[in-house]
């Protein structure tokens, strides 16, 4: 019986003969003594290159950059820059033995480069393991994490923690396939119905590297034509990256790539397809047996092989603002990447936004766009319903519903199915012209006014208070507090229409699609599923509430939100008809009456440029407790012509409630402070804002965190 089960007490003398022979032969065999492991004590280094760089996981600011590693000789060969290891980090100079540092705690890292000699003069700690041979960080890109990190004042390490999925030691035993040669190019197919569509594709299939910005038109086929747009690239013997908001748009990629393509061609990389799979098709691509990736936000790093096609869906959808550390938009990481690796460009959507524009009008990119006839031809009609409208329609205020709704809804019920978007609840009030609709705006930096007790005027962004507004438009004194939307409208439409089924596509529950039959889909904005065939129309309710949020961009996300639903109706010409609650003289909803999604931007973009706001002028957020915050503006040193606005009281998280991104942690209690540069000083301001940073953590000393955050989404 064995000592497991209760003989307690015998040792080798009570081992089995054939058990001691083995340990005898162990013995004779082992001709020069092994290390202990992780410490390596006492072995030989490697003879070559004996030092290595490494990055350390550790994502303090203080702590970015490099540290160098002895490499001892048994672990050379596997060794090799872009590998996983671990290391012993935080060893004291007086831990020194045999003229090598031991101790510290084992922490993971990434070796970068090996160098025959170190610049620091003092005994060095040597690699503790080589997690995998596995070289899963390449020089392109470890280049683009640092890029990143430096433009949003973050470190190496946080970035790369985004860009390099988990390990799966099973992903990396199964082998990859084998790579598939470039297919054929495709014809132009639907390209052909913008001006240069067809030009665009031919550059793409002979190996060049256009830069686009494209005003994709109403329908379906925005799926099929980025499908062209890949497999052009493949044809010149190049790789493709597409990056969308979410995992239906994905999906509807990798449908349209394995119908023009097949199988095999393309890797896609969700969250929802689980940690191993994600990283074994990650890994096909680092291996070069995968030359496109189709993928959801985390999918901007993806390691394709000579990249020649970075393509990105919808960028003002929230969902490509990554919400971690340090917070990268992927329209910013694929511009990076463009410039870094001197490829195609590809930037798309139903509408268009403010960043796009820029991009156009500064000359970096062309537009892509189509003939006001193919756009007449291809939208649905858009009816407005004012304010007016409202005020006498006898059955708007009994049921928050207008006739004309109503009556576009019973007509469409008659010839498929009726979508019906209705904005999230928790949308914050803001003040504006009760007569002419605009913003109030501070006169000091033109920030959002809000209302705050005892009918006090506050600017959201630097605090002032105004106590004599009137309106710059129309000069009237009077102002409106916007409202939030309705919250029975599915309740409503199912009593109004009971032999018609309803279906609710939301946050708790989001629909793909639905079938061609005649029904009811209430949806939030961005959840709105695909029906087959088109809807026959759609009814976009409390424009105000979301023209009325506290948000620089509430105009444009209104307007994105709009047209998004508005594309999946069918065209004017088969009976397609949007009906929008608002007020028609404003300038989103006349966008959209005239489906000019371009023009909307690019006047906003004039007119922020004459103001001062993003994306003409660069932003930062500096939040934290009110001392933290004031002891941080104090110690940073701004570039010429930076201007703080704040700091400001942020609103607090009740206990019990979901904290939003960027609000205080429950029971406590910050305030948050803008700064402003001009164009041209967004990297000085990074730089000076992470230094700044590095330095307070570097202290420690109990100081209060401060949250800083470049080009921050919700400014007011």
């Amino acid at each position: 019986m064995s000592s497991e089960n209760g003989q307690g007490g015998g040792g080798a003398e009570e081992a089995p003969p054939e058990q001691l022979a083995f340990i005898r032969e162990s013995v004779r065999s082992a001709k020069v003594p092994r290390a202990k492991p992780r410490t390596w004590r006492g072995a030989a280094l490697a003879k070559e290159l004996p030092v290595a760089r490494v990055l350390v996981d550790k994502g303090v600011l203080h702590l970015d950059r490099y540290f160098d590693y002895a490499v001892p000789e048994e672990l050379d060969a596997e060794a090799q820059p872009g590998v996983r290891v671990r290391v012993r980090f935080g060893a004291g100079r007086h831990r020194v033995r045999a003229g090598r540092r031991e101790g510290g705690g084992l922490i993971d890292g990434f070796l970068v480069e090996r160098l025959a000699e170190s610049d620091y003069s003092g005994p060095l700690a040597a690699l503790a393991q080589v997690v995998s041979p596995e070289r899963v960080l390449s020089a392109e890109l470890l280049g683009l994490a640092r890029a990143v990190a430096d433009r949003y004042a973050g470190s190496l390490a946080d970035v790369l923690q985004l860009a390099v999925p988990p390990r799966s030691a099973r992903a990396e035993q199964r082998p990859s396939p084998e790579a598939l040669a470039p297919p054929g190019a495709p014809d132009a197919g639907s390209w052909a119905r913008y001006e240069r569509g067809a030009a665009f594709v031919e550059s793409l299939a002979s190996g060049g590297a256009p830069r686009a910005v494209w005003n994709a038109l109403p329908g379906p086929e925005w799926s099929e034509e980025l499908a062209r747009a890949v497999a052009a690239t493949l044809a010149s013997g190049r790789g493709a990256l597409v990056v969308l908001p979410d995992g239906r748009a994905v999906a509807r990629i990798d449908a349209a790539l394995t119908a023009l393509l097949g199988q095999g061609r393309h890797a896609v990389l969700t969250a929802d397809a689980g940690p191993e799979k994600r990283y074994r098709e990650w890994l096909a691509v680092r291996r070069g047996s995968v030359r496109a990736v189709v993928g959801t936000r985390a999918a901007m790093f993806a390691p394709v092989r000579d990249l020649g096609l970075v393509a990105l869906w919808d960028d003002g959808d929230d969902s490509h603002s990554e919400q971690h550390a340090p917070q990268p938009h992927a329209r910013e990481v694929l511009l990076l990447r463009a410039a870094q690796e001197k490829c195609a460009f590809l930037l798309g959507s139903w509408s268009c936004t403010v960043e796009a524009a820029q991009l156009v009008e500064s000359g970096w990119a062309r537009p892509l766009v189509a003939s006001r006839d193919q756009v007449r031809g291809a939208a649905p009609l858009v009816r407005t319903v004012s304010d007016g409208d409202l005020a006498r329609d006898e059955a708007a205020r009994a049921a928050r519903l207008p006739s004309l709704a109503w009556q576009v809804v019973r007509e469409g019920l008659r010839h498929g199915p009726v979508l019906v978007q209705v904005p999230r609840r928790g949308y914050v009030p803001r003040m504006a012209c009760a007569d002419c609709r605009a913003p109030a705006r501070c006169r000091h930096c033109s920030g959002p006014l809000e209302a705050q007790a005892a009918g006090v005027l506050r600017c959201g962004w630097c605090g002032h208070e105004e106590g004599a507004w009137h309106c710059p438009e129309c000069g009237s004194f009077r102002l409106r507090a916007q409202i939030v939307g309705a919250r029975r409208t599915a309740e409503e439409l199912g009593r109004a229409f009971p032999a018609v089924a309803v279906r609710t596509s939301g946050r708790e529950h989001v629909l793909d699609t639905v079938p061609g039959a005649p029904a009811l889909v209430v949806s939030t904005p961005g959840a709105e599923p695909v029906a087959e065939g088109g809807y026959a129309a759609a009814l976009l309710l409390d424009g105000w509430a979301m023209l009325g949020r506290p948000d620089l961009r509430a105009g444009e996300d209104a307007l994105r939100r709009w047209i998004g639903a508005s594309a999946l109706v069918r065209p004017q010409g088969a009976g397609g008809t949007v009906v929008v609650v608002a007020e028609p003289t404003l300038r989103p909803v006349q966008a959209l009456v005239r489906w000019d999604p371009v023009g909307h931007a690019v006047r906003e973009l004039a007119e922020r440029a004459e103001l001062g706001f993003p994306p003409v002028s660069r932003m930062a957020a500096v939040a934290g407790p009110q001392e933290a915050v004031a002891d941080f503006l104090r110690a940073v040193e701004l570039p010429p012509g930076a201007e703080v606005l704040g700091p400001v009281p942020l609103p607090d998280t009740m206990p019990g409630r979901p904290r939003r991104p960027g609000a205080p942690p429950p029971g406590e209690h910050w305030a948050r402070a803008l700064i402003r540069v001009p164009p041209g000083t967004g990297a000085a301001l990074a730089s000076a804002l992470k230094a700044t940073q590095a330095s307070r953590m570097a202290r420690g000393g109990g100081e209060a965190a401060v949250r800083v955050r470049i080009d921050p989404p919700d400014i007011g």
